[in-house]
């Protein structure tokens, strides 16, 4: 281990060498940073991991065995964000950046696949595996996602297993549902989520009626503040807002979105628990669950 963190420091003195000597040595400094890189371990379960993705942080922290996943991204800690806070303190921190990626001498990099492409593709260059995982859009991507991980990491037991709970517990909310009131997604500076989005999948699976969908909106997009009110929906979930004033989240205080909401049922979406592709979601569910019951009079 020494031998090798002193040929990485000598490999990096010199590139800076080469960096400074013009851009056009880049060639050079590629291989000379690929002469310093660990090999590729085959068939091997990878037992160093480095992710720098936040949806794909918490898969791996969910599913790899102890010592396997090295750092997660720096995203990981903030509770706003992440489901899993408080584990992610437990791994070294990144900022996705290829210098500090590559001197965690990684076997195995898992990146999202709008991290930053610059850095999958130097780390690919100086032959570092990188494994890339589309944002999940559907419960069913949640379920395709753990089962990836789990194959990459080897540890597809512990995935079929994960699995198997999510399956189980998904269905269990799903046959509570006897009533589908309608419900609006409403974020900062206005924008909406339709029914072919993960969180308009979490609305569906909770036993609403995303009444976007009625007006037009399939996907992701800015819902006018007159579509909002013309929609009459029977509650509006709106984000959580973060520290500090945002003009992008000044129009949820709007007079018509107040006038709108008063004498109806609200909710705040907890963030953390519908960001990313995982178990998780399922928290989200079973809250919004209790919304619609509350709605609807419903027991359990």
């Amino acid at each position: 281990m020494v031998r090798r963190a002193a040929r990485c420091i000598s490999a990096f003195r010199r590139a800076s060498e080469i960096l400074r000597s013009g851009p056009h040595h880049a060639a050079a400094l590629t291989a000379l940073l690929s002469w310093a890189s660990p090999a590729a371990s085959g068939d091997a379960a990878p037992m160093r991991v480095a992710s720098m993705n936040l949806c794909t942080d918490q898969l791996a922290m969910l599913i790899a065995q102890q010592g396997q996943l090295h750092s997660v991204s720096y995203l990981a800690s903030d509770p706003r964000s992440s489901a899993m806070a408080d584990k992610a303190a437990g791994y070294v921190e990144n900022h996705g950046l290829a210098e500090e990626i590559y001197l965690m001498q990684p076997d195995l990099v898992i990146a999202g696949q709008y991290s930053t492409q610059a850095t999958t593709a130097m780390l690919r260059r100086l032959g570092i595996p990188v494994e890339v995982f589309p944002p999940a859009t559907s419960l069913e991507d949640v379920r395709a996602r753990i089962l990836r991980m789990g194959d990459i990491l080897h540890r597809q037991v512990q995935a079929r297993e994960l699995v198997a709970e999510f399956d189980a517990r998904l269905g269990h909310l799903r046959q509570q549902v006897t009533q589908r009131p309608e419900a609006v997604l409403y974020y900062a500076n206005g924008y909406t989520s339709g029914d072919s989005t993960l969180a308009g999948q979490i609305l569906l699976a909770a036993g609403f009626e995303n009444a976007t969908t009625r007006a037009g909106y399939g996907a992701g997009a800015r819902l006018p503040l007159e579509v909002l009110v013309m929609t009459i929906p029977d509650i509006v979930i709106t984000s959580r807002p973060y520290p500090g004033a945002s003009r992008s989240e000044a129009m949820l205080d709007h007079p018509a979105v107040r006038a709108f909401r008063t004498g109806r049922a609200g909710a705040t979406m907890t963030d953390h628990d519908w960001v990313c592709g995982t178990p998780y979601v399922l928290r989200a569910i079973e809250e919004l669950a209790e919304t619609r019951r509350a709605i609807t009079g419903e027991t359990r």
